[in-house]
């Protein structure tokens, strides 16, 4: 059952060759028996997944069920999720049951979906290797020596070693599509305001966003169907129709003006992982595709400036978590500061006080034009390249990331060393664009993403171009080997 694509799984449950309940059950046992080797799981929801199994079979029996009716999926631990704890990997939210749903858990609930917990990830998003999580690192199924990518690593040690068929994921400067990378799966962050971010426990607003994490491009545009629309209790949520993003799947590729920029192929990228990326775009030229060189001349900004936004943003969105409303609370203080200090002292791990106080100090009101505004300026600008890009090319392409999963705590010393392991990601998120990681092949026997970004809500295009390259080849299809 694990092996089986989304569609194969839906047409065997609405033929009858297995249950709702036994494709859950089936999954909860692979959990049981690999987590403890991977702790891709903060919360595993055993009771209630069943529950919602059965209620899924009673659709299937009387013929009133969707798609994706009866199919298991994993939720990373930034949704809110009705009555299970929701703690965004930190000990500051270990104690939170979530008293709502998330606009994409309640639509996914409605479809029909059954959820089988909620998924591990770096403390409130903020990491590239998944070792800042409260419960313990994750490891990566394809060594787990190695890390799985973050902050999204949960769900994506999930998906490897085929714990759910199914995951979402966060994306806030590449932490869909680089665990994606170095897990050997498809990820996809679609454009900012495609998915609403209500009930998504909040890192940097204005960067955010949900996506789906799969084995397959057609595996992310049925999850894909089902997320996305606008939600009025989003004000950053766009008002536009959703299109049934499988249907133009199989398109051609002919004619497709592919952009290699120039400043993704330079210093810092591994050899061997730039040879395998270009073996992936001559597959491109083999189906149709005409490829040609060009320049994001500020890409290279596109770091310093993401860690100027995101944490500004995260120390204002973590203010509300001072040990008073709700959140850990330290015992006996003695005072109101003390209460304060000593709450979120000791409720925050040390990357995210690294970022609050790099945030408070950048909009502090000495430094906020020298520091703030100009990252914003400089936003505008690495927007404005990808704006120009586009009126030659229809997709950009290049490596997710730019080398293949590193050991475990090899970066932790170094915090630079570790923010550059987004560099190729970071600035699809500050301009607001849809980017999407898929297999492209292995380096030492380690995965290798391909990185496509498309023009604002063009993921049914991206989706197109993935799945043309699935089917001419069979990387997204190969599993852990401990894992099968």
């Amino acid at each position: 059952m694990h092996n089986k694509s989304l569609s194969e799984l839906s047409t065997s449950l609405h033929n009858g060759e297995f249950s709702s309940v036994e494709l859950t059950q089936h999954y909860l046992d692979r959990i049981a028996a690999h987590n403890s080797s991977l702790n891709a799981f903060i919360t595993v929801t055993a009771d209630s997944a069943l529950e919602q199994a059965r209620l899924a079979d009673v659709r299937l029996q009387q013929k009133t069920a969707g798609t994706l009716t009866g199919i298991a999926l994993a939720h990373k631990d930034i949704f809110c999720t009705q009555g299970i704890r929701t703690s965004c990997a930190s000990k500051m939210l270990d104690n939170f049951i979530a008293p709502y749903n998330a606009t994409v858990v309640e639509k996914l609930n409605a479809a029909g979906m059954v959820t089988l917990g909620k998924t591990n990830m770096d403390e409130f998003a903020m990491g590239s290797s998944n070792e800042t999580s409260f419960y313990g690192v994750v490891k990566n199924p394809w060594d787990t020596d190695r890390v799985p990518g973050g902050s999204s690593g949960g769900s994506a040690a999930a998906m490897a070693a085929r714990l759910a068929p199914i995951a979402t994921g966060t994306d806030t400067g590449g932490s869909i599509r680089q665990p994606a990378s170095l897990c050997n799966l498809t990820g996809l962050k679609p454009t900012y305001g495609r998915i609403s971010r209500y009930g998504m426990i909040a890192f940097a607003s204005s960067l955010d966003q949900a996506g789906p994490m799969a084995n397959s491009a057609e595996d992310a545009a049925l999850l894909l169907n089902e997320m996305a629309g606008f939600d009025p209790r989003d004000s950053t949520s766009v008002e536009r129709d959703v299109p049934d993003y499988t249907a133009s799947l199989t398109a051609s590729l002919q004619g497709l003006r592919i952009g290699l920029p120039k400043e993704f192929f330079g210093e810092g990228l591994d050899p061997d992982v730039a040879t395998t990326i270009e073996a992936a775009i001559k597959t491109y030229e083999s189906l149709g595709a005409t490829v040609k060189e060009i320049s994001l001349p500020n890409s290279h900004l596109s770091v310093p400036t993401y860690y100027v936004v995101a944490p500004a943003e995260c120390s204002s969105n973590l203010s509300r978590m001072d040990g008073v409303r709700f959140g850990h609370r330290c015992d006996d203080p003695k005072d109101l500061l003390d209460l304060y200090q000593r709450s979120r002292g000791e409720g925050f791990g040390e990357e995210v006080k690294r970022r609050i106080m790099i945030g408070t100090y950048a909009l502090s009101a000495g430094y906020y034009d020298a520091y703030y505004l100009k990252a914003q300026q400089c936003r505008r600008l690495i927007s404005d390249d990808f704006k120009q890009a586009f009126n030659d090319v229809d997709v950009i392409m290049g490596p997710t990331a730019p080398t293949t999963a590193f050991n475990l705590g090899e970066k932790n010393d170094d915090p630079v060393a570790m923010y550059l392991a987004d560099i190729y990601t970071i600035s699809t998120n500050l301009a607001g664009l849809p980017g999407m990681s898929i297999p492209a092949g292995f380096v030492n026997g380690l995965p290798v993403g391909l990185q496509i970004i498309g023009n604002y809500f063009d993921e049914a295009r991206l989706l197109n171009v993935a799945h043309r390259y699935q089917q001419a080849t069979d990387w997204h299809q190969q599993t852990p080997a401990d894992f099968k």
